[in-house]
């Protein structure tokens, strides 16, 4: 079998002039579609000193432009390339807590988080059990569940807590996919202002984590209702 060489050379892809053996195809242009001889399609594209170019073939009878090729392979360059630059690349951000996180340490990931899905990106968070910690993964699965709860507006989960080895993971897609990503600039005030922030915080007395803990209790319980429903 004779290798078709248009799926091998991209100028090759579409049929034009003499390569285009039907009976008849369908003009478009500007004015609407004509259906029409070949031979006819032919000679008018030869008149206008351009090709008639295939770009449907599968269509019933063939759609056919008339067209510099040339000019015409460069359209689809063109278009190709906007494509791939209006397409926005996501990405996976890690967010890591102790069993024990407390409630400065968790807001300070929890605005990371909600940054992160706000520029399309999805998110792993993940508790880390370092040796006996490992007797609080329930205390793990509330963090989580409480982290889940305070990101609805930004990001769905995807996979509820799971516990693998030492680590317990739950993964968050952002609800708005395909947002642009702010700029570098931008990211880097806000995380000076964010830092600022947590420095003046840190300042002040900090809670043990158990309110946090009562926080992801009631996040468990809604977000159980929630599957159930």
């Amino acid at each position: 079998m004779r290798p078709d060489n248009r799926k091998q050379n991209p100028k090759n892809q579409y049929r034009i002039n003499e390569q285009i053996r039907v009976r008849e195809v369908r003009i478009v242009d500007e004015n609407g579609s004509t259906v029409m001889p070949t031979k006819d399609a032919l000679e008018l594209a030869h008149q206008r000193e351009e090709d008639l170019v295939e770009i449907s073939p599968n269509a019933n009878p063939p759609v056919c432009r008339i067209i510099d090729y040339s000019k015409f392979l460069y359209q689809q360059k063109k278009k190709a390339k906007e494509l791939k630059a209006k397409q926005v690349k996501v990405e996976v951000k890690e967010i890591r807590f102790g069993p024990q996180t407390d409630d400065h340490d968790y807001n300070f990931k929890l605005k990371h988080a909600k940054e992160f899905l706000e520029e399309g990106n999805k998110v792993r968070a993940y508790v880390f059990f370092r040796g006996r910690s490992i007797l609080f993964k329930e205390q793990g699965e509330v963090l989580l569940l409480r982290f889940a709860n305070d990101l609805e507006e930004y990001g769905k989960v995807e996979q509820m807590p799971r516990l693998e080895g030492k680590k317990m993971f739950l993964f968050l897609a952002p609800k708005h996919a395909g947002q642009t990503k702010k700029s570098q600039q931008k990211m880097d005030r806000e995380r000076r202002e964010a830092e600022a922030a947590e420095a003046k915080q840190a300042s002040e007395p900090q809670s043990d984590g158990l309110a946090g803990s009562a926080k992801g209790i009631d996040a468990l319980a809604k977000l159980k209702e929630e599957m159930e429903d």
